[in-house]
């Protein structure tokens, strides 16, 4: 493979402008038409390129207003209550990296939201309170701090906090660019509360436990039917496997929530992951296609994107865009952290786009600029 990325060689567009192909140009405007030539270098990149830019969302900086939304609107008039992260590069289409969405939710002690759906699929990740649920298609759920949790596309959902509860704030993750891009997204509400259809954490006790899989049930969706994965089971599995794993130069510990059904992604469109960089941990830099949010789940550290380092720690967000060289980083000598990410790999490997580099230069770390 010829490794000079230079446009001037045969094979690319090198065509010089005359003012025949000025005039001919021009008529092919009038007709909604162009000539390849111009544009081919541009839409043919040499390598994946991203218009999506590096970016860190403090939590400490954000929560106050975050709150604030609570005294501002109610669930009713807002529909939901969000905050949502947006790109500096992305903003025409309200994604916080290439085709992805994030936003902060706030729910307070006997709020709830309306029953709705959307084909855009859609995540949280649960970052305090206690007492809060969602609803998936008639599944009543209850979660805790780092639980992670999946509403499918095109399931009825809603969420709400117990009245004895107290304030819940939760990251959601959508596809909703992606979806609004293909021109494929809707909206519809329900019409009151959905009936319950099975008991409490159903989903979780039937399909979370010990590997066990209910022998008499058939499934037929596209995504798991485990709605929620619990970061009471979550973190002692990566302790567990800390014991026996290689720890892996570039994502220490990292494993991917999964489909129980199959192994695969959770959803059709996002995927998610946890991993544990273990004390002291610094990873080694690669790109890769497909784009990633991060939240710290626990810990502090700090990220190298594309040569800048971003300093998180417990709740800060943020992303890396596509094919951006990233490496992480545990501020700690002593404890460990972990980060929560959610990205769109499903459509990327589905469609057979995946590709992958390893920095070789300076023992595999970057210059920090």
């Amino acid at each position: 493979m010829n490794e000079n990325h230079s446009d001037d060689q045969y094979g690319r567009a090198r065509v010089q402008d005359s003012p025949e192909l000025i005039a001919y140009y021009k008529e092919l405007e009038k007709l909604g038409a162009g000539a390849l030539w111009t544009v081919a270098n541009d839409i043919e990149p040499w390598e994946p390129r991203s218009s999506s830019v590096p970016m860190l969302w403090k939590y400490d900086n954000l929560r106050e207003l975050v709150v604030k939304s609570s005294d501002l609107v109610t669930p009713e008039q807002a529909g939901r209550r969000v905050v949502y992260l947006v790109n500096d590069k992305r903003k025409d289409v309200s994604a916080a990296v290439g085709w992805l969405y994030t936003g902060i939710q706030v729910t307070r002690p006997g709020e709830s939201t309306s029953a709705h759906r959307h084909k855009a699929s859609a995540l949280r990740f649960i970052m305090e309170g206690e007492g809060g649920y969602t609803v998936v298609n008639g599944n009543k759920i209850t979660f805790e701090v780092n639980d992670f949790v999946i509403t499918p596309n095109s399931t009825w959902h809603e969420h709400g906090v117990d009245a004895n509860g107290k304030m819940c704030i939760w990251q959601d993750g959508l596809d909703i660019p992606l979806v609004n891009a293909l021109e494929a997204n809707d909206y519809a509400v329900y019409d009151g509360k959905q009936p319950l259809e099975q008991e409490i954490n159903y989903s979780p006790l039937a399909y979370g436990c010990a590997g066990l899989l209910p022998a008499d049930v058939t499934w037929n969706k596209p995504y798991s039917p485990l709605f929620k994965y619990s970061w009471k089971e979550v973190y002692p599995t990566l302790l567990e496997t800390l014991k026996v794993k290689p720890i892996n130069p570039i994502d220490g510990i990292i494993m991917q929530y999964s489909n129980p059904l199959n192994g695969g992604h959770v959803m059709q469109t996002m995927g998610a992951s946890m991993q544990l960089l273990p004390a002291g941990f610094k990873g080694k830099a690669h790109k890769h296609t497909g784009s990633i949010v991060y939240q710290c789940a626990k810990g502090s550290g700090y990220s190298i994107i594309n040569g800048k380092r971003f300093e998180w720690k417990e709740r800060d967000i943020f992303c890396v865009p596509s094919w951006a060289w990233h490496e992480h980083h545990n501020a700690s000598e002593n404890e460990d952290a972990c980060l929560f990410s959610f990205n769109d790999l499903p459509v990327i490997e589905k469609l057979g786009l995946y590709q992958e580099k390893e920095l070789t230069e300076n023992k595999g770390h970057q210059q920090v600029q």
